[in-house]
Parts: structure tokens; sequence; C-alpha cells
């Protein structure tokens, strides 16, 4: 699969010397292809699916079922990420030629470290802020949002073969 975020034209195989280009460069240089905004714009889209599938299962279990919110939390974000882990996997990298198994172990691993960032937020806000549960779990869902994007784009549906 190839990282249209991250490539960066460079010169043939034949060159005598292959220049590494700092991140802040490739950054620059990703942000130039008009492809890598439409693949925020479809990541977005995906990531508002998910969004949408977590806060009303977390707001199902808390408000009308009583479970806890951080039990309740940790349900919505998994099923949430397996919503996200299908159209993120087919649509947003089109990275259906990587090993799915290596992909989806990535996404997990990924998935869990923002859910642990989102956890940590949730409960400040609740805890400490005395913010509405469902309320908080919004900022606390907007937070974690760069952490997830940035695992997956670099490291989830990279070139898995």
């Amino acid at each position: 699969m190839r990282d249209d975020v991250t490539v960066v034209d460079r010169a043939p195989a034949s060159a005598s010397a292959s220049v590494e280009l700092r991140p802040h460069v490739r950054l620059l240089h990703g942000m130039r292809r008009p492809a890598n905004w439409l693949q925020l714009v479809r990541f977005s889209l995906v990531g508002a699916s998910g969004y949408a599938v977590n806060l009303v299962i977390y707001a199902g279990l808390v408000k009308a079922l009583g479970v806890e919110y951080l039990a309740a939390e940790a349900a919505a974000w998994i099923i949430a990420a397996g919503n996200n882990f299908y159209w993120n996997r087919h649509w947003t990298f089109k990275a259906r030629d990587g090993l799915i198994h290596i992909q989806a172990a990535r996404f997990m691993l990924v998935s869990l470290a923002a859910l642990g960032f989102n956890l940590i937020v949730l409960r400040l806000l609740v805890e400490s802020g005395g913010m509405d549960k469902v309320a908080a779990e919004v900022i606390a869902l907007a937070a974690s949002t760069p952490l997830n994007f940035l695992g997956n784009k670099l490291w989830s549906f990279q070139n898995s073969d």
C-alpha cells in the first residue's frame, strides 16, 4: 500500500544517495497532495459515524441501563472501533491488500491506547470537573481523536504484507 500522506517524490533508485527528509518536511510535502485531503475527509466521516455509534451505545448503557460509566465507555468504544476498522480499511485507507489480522491487531492496539487516553480525560472531567457524563464523553472523544488518527494512519494501515 502506498502511503500518500507521507510519500515524497524522490530521486530514482539509481541515484547515488537516498536523502531522508525530516518529519515536518514530509508533512509539508504530504499537505500538497489533494488525495491526502480527501483521505482526511473520509477519515473524518468514518470518525463521525464511529462517534455517533459510540455516543448512542454509551448513552443507552449509562442512561437506560444504568451501567457504570467507565464500563459503558469501554463497551461503546470497542463496538465503535469495529465499525471504524471496517470503514477505514475498506474506504479511508483502502488497505485491502494488507494482512487483515495484522491490521486488525494494530488497529485494536491503537484503539486501546486512544481508549486509555479517553478514559483518563473522561474520569478527570466527571470526577474532578463535575461534568455531566455524556457531555464529558463528547469532550473525551474529541481529545482522543488525533492520537487515534495518527496511530492508524502511520502504523495500523501501513503496508503490512
